[in-house]
């Protein structure tokens, strides 16, 4: 399994771990202070030993490189910002089939839509769920009536009335 932090960080410990083992220190006591397996230890005095210092830096992380170039990525945001409607579809709601036509159209990249959500996660992005609201909503009058109507119609009594007899527990 892979540790924790990122490439620049994992490198430091193990320069860390290569600096307390040329003070003289065991193998298992720079573990312990480092907080890795004494195997690890040993397997990166090795490495150091048959590679140099070279056999424990950090190496770019293997896989595909990335489709869309980091000055797209940050257009692409851009153009998410301003909004699916700018982008001329007709409802303000963007969808991974939405971005992957707009990637495609104004990029000319393509990716299919199964990605896209990994795609504007590293952007930043989470999914979210529109609140289905009516167009003719008049937040005006719905405040009015919770905080005039409501409070008039509602049955509980205010605070400090006193109960009906009905509402009262009765002794054993």
């Amino acid at each position: 399994m892979r540790p924790t932090g990122s490439p620049e960080e994992l490198e430091h410990r193990r320069m860390r771990a290569l600096a307390l083992l040329k003070e003289g220190l065991q193998p298992v006591e720079v573990a312990r202070r480092v907080g890795v397996d004494r195997r690890s230890v040993r397997r990166w005095k090795a490495a150091v030993r048959t590679q140099g210092e070279a056999g424990v830096r950090a190496k770019p992380a293997p896989g595909r490189p990335l489709k869309l170039q980091a000055k797209h990525r940050t257009k692409l945001e851009a153009l998410l910002l301003k909004g699916a409607q700018a982008a001329g579809f007709h409802t303000d709601l963007w969808t991974c089939p939405r971005v992957a036509e707009v990637i495609e159209r104004r990029f000319g990249v393509c990716y299919h839509v199964d990605h896209i959500g990994r795609l504007l996660h590293d952007l930043g992005w989470s999914p979210q769920k529109p609140a289905r609201r009516a167009l003719e909503r008049d937040e005006q009058a719905i405040w009015r009536w919770a905080h005039e109507d409501w409070t008039r119609v509602k049955k509980t009594p205010p605070a400090g009335a006193r109960r009906s007899s009905s509402s009262t527990k009765r002794g054993s």
